[in-house]
């Protein structure tokens, strides 16, 4: 699906660290035909799959470039999912383990309410770990994870596995 937002997305070998071929979307952002192509192709596949959700959330920061559009584009409200000490009121956290070590995510205590479905989006499916932390923070808030929606899907790394037991979608797959 989409193959030819593919032209758009260009690899950067070895970036961050050797071995790495990182998919750079800066192309696609700075072509505002592509972008709004990309954007109308996620919402179309969130109603071709019957994707319910009351507001959508995201993490920090190419996800916010792809969420806030979205969640515009699709008439629901933003959740930023932020790094620890960036969001200005109460928040709850979840800390998760990266290759080395461990991070930890953010979200304010009242931005999820009991029961609310949340369209989880981000540019990029990879391991997982990010979106995993991010599910468990929705439902430790109470809320239900309607469907996790990527513009981009690593198939190689285990992401979908990590996610499993979740409803995941993805337009362009390497």
């Amino acid at each position: 699906m989409n193959d030819d937002l593919k032209d758009y997305i260009r690899e950067v070998p070895d970036f961050p660290k050797p071995g790495i071929g990182f998919k750079d979307i800066s192309p696609l952002l700075k072509d505002a035909g592509a972008f709004a192509r990309a954007i109308e192709d996620i919402a179309q596949l969130c109603r071709d799959v019957s994707i319910e959700a009351d507001i959508l959330a995201c993490p920090e920061a190419r996800g916010f470039i792809f969420g806030a559009a979205l969640a515009g584009h699709l008439g629901l409200g933003f959740i930023p999912i932020r790094k620890p000490g960036k969001l200005p009121y109460d928040t709850s956290s979840v800390e998760y383990e990266l290759e080395y070590g461990t991070d930890s995510i953010e979200m304010h205590i009242d931005a999820v309410e009991q029961g609310q479905r949340v369209l989880l989006v981000d540019d990029l499916l990879a391991t997982g770990g990010t979106t995993r932390a991010c599910v468990d923070l929705i439902e430790q808030s109470g809320g239900l994870v309607a469907a996790c929606v990527f513009l981009i899907e690593l198939t190689f790394l285990p992401g979908r596995e990590v996610l499993e037991g979740y409803d995941v979608h993805s337009l362009i797959h390497y």
